[in-house]
C-alpha cells in the first residue's frame, strides 16, 4: 500500500520531527510512506473572513497539486466521522481489499482545509471534536496509522 500525507506547513520541531522520522520507520515494514509539506499561508492578525478563506484555497491549489487521480483522499475534517483505531485498522484494511492502494491523508494548516480539497475527498476524518497543531496531528496520523497495521497484521500493540 502507497500512502501520501499531504500536510500544509513544515516542521520546525526538532522533537516532532524525531517522532515523525520514527514512525516513518517502523511504518516502512508495512508500506510506502510519502510524506508533502505544503508552504502554508501566514494570516494577519485580524483577517477577514475573505483573507481566511483566501489563504484556504491558496493552501488548497497547492495540496491539490499532489493529489492524483487514483488516489482515495482521506481530509482530516472536524465535521467528519469519528473512527476508533480498531475501525480506521478495517477502514484502511477494506480500501486495500478493494484495489484502493493509494491513499492520501490530508492535514491541512491553522485554518483548516479549503472547499475544493474538501470537495476532492473521498471521505472525511476527524480525531476529535479537540482542536490539535496541525504538526503534532501529523505524529498522531502516523502514530493511527501504524497501529491500524499493527492490528491489520494481528500484532501487539499497546492499548
Amino acid at each position: 500500500m502507497n500512502i501520501t500525507l499531504i500536510t500544509v506547513g513544515k516542521i520546525k520541531e526538532k522533537y516532532l520531527r524525531d517522532a515523525i522520522d520514527e514512525y516513518r520507520k517502523r511504518l516502512s515494514r508495512y508500506c510506502k510512506l510519502d510524506i508533502v509539506e505544503i508552504q502554508d499561508g501566514k494570516t494577519p492578525d485580524n483577517a477577514s473572513l475573505k483573507e481566511e478563506e483566501s489563504i484556504k484555497d491558496k493552501e488548497g491549489e497547492g495540496i491539490l497539486k499532489y493529489v492524483k487521480d487514483n488516489m482515495y483522499v482521506v481530509a482530516l475534517d472536524l465535521k467528519g466521522k469519528m473512527l476508533s483505531s480498531e475501525e480506521l485498522s478495517d477502514f484502511v484494511k477494506d480500501l486495500g481489499i478493494k484495489g484502493e492502494s493509494n491513499m492520501a491523508f490530508v492535514i491541512g494548516g491553522s485554518l483548516g482545509l479549503s472547499s475544493a480539497v474538501l470537495n476532492r475527498a473521498n471521505y472525511k476524518l476527524c480525531f476529535s471534536k479537540m482542536t490539535f497543531p496541525h504538526q503534532l496531528m501529523r505524529v498522531i496520523l502516523l502514530e493511527q496509522i501504524y497501529r491500524g497495521f499493527r492490528i491489520m497484521k494481528g500484532e501487539p500493540y499497546h492499548k
